[in-house]
């Protein structure tokens, strides 16, 4: 379990959004949420601490290339896991990368404890190698 791992969930269906707050929660994680793309942006910049983002990029009224430019210019740089259809994912291809998409099924959510524990040994590797330094 990890300590004070701030993940952000952009979501716009509230039941997913619930139901990966509650199973991220219980892992441990801080979870925050937002339904949209104006919101979830807020969270990014703000003085809130944030460590992962999970993102549906199926956003109503937002423009997900514009949004993931500005995400992508944060410092320091945010992981981010795209949580969406695969036909979604064709479309955003072009600008997922640099992020790991997992396909919304029903077992999902695993997938991304997964990769959100990868990222955060990753990251504690890479603060290891630099304290070496």
């Amino acid at each position: 379990m990890e300590q004070n791992v701030n993940i952000l969930i952009t979501e716009r269906n509230s039941h997913v959004r619930e139901f990966l707050k509650r199973e991220l929660a219980g892992e441990g994680f801080l979870v925050h949420l937002a339904e949209n793309g104006l919101e979830m942006l807020n969270k990014v910049f703000s003085r809130e601490p944030l460590d992962i983002l999970i993102l549906d990029p199926d956003l109503p009224d937002t423009n997900i290339p514009d949004i993931l430019e500005k995400i992508n210019d944060r410092v320091p740089r945010l992981p981010v896991v795209f949580h969406t259809f695969p036909l979604d994912y064709h479309q955003y291809a072009g600008i997922i990368q640099g992020g790991v998409f997992v396909e919304k099924q029903g077992s999902s959510v695993e997938k991304i404890k997964h990769i959100i524990y990868d990222i955060l040994k990753n990251k504690n590797s890479l603060k290891a190698n630099l304290n070496k330094v």
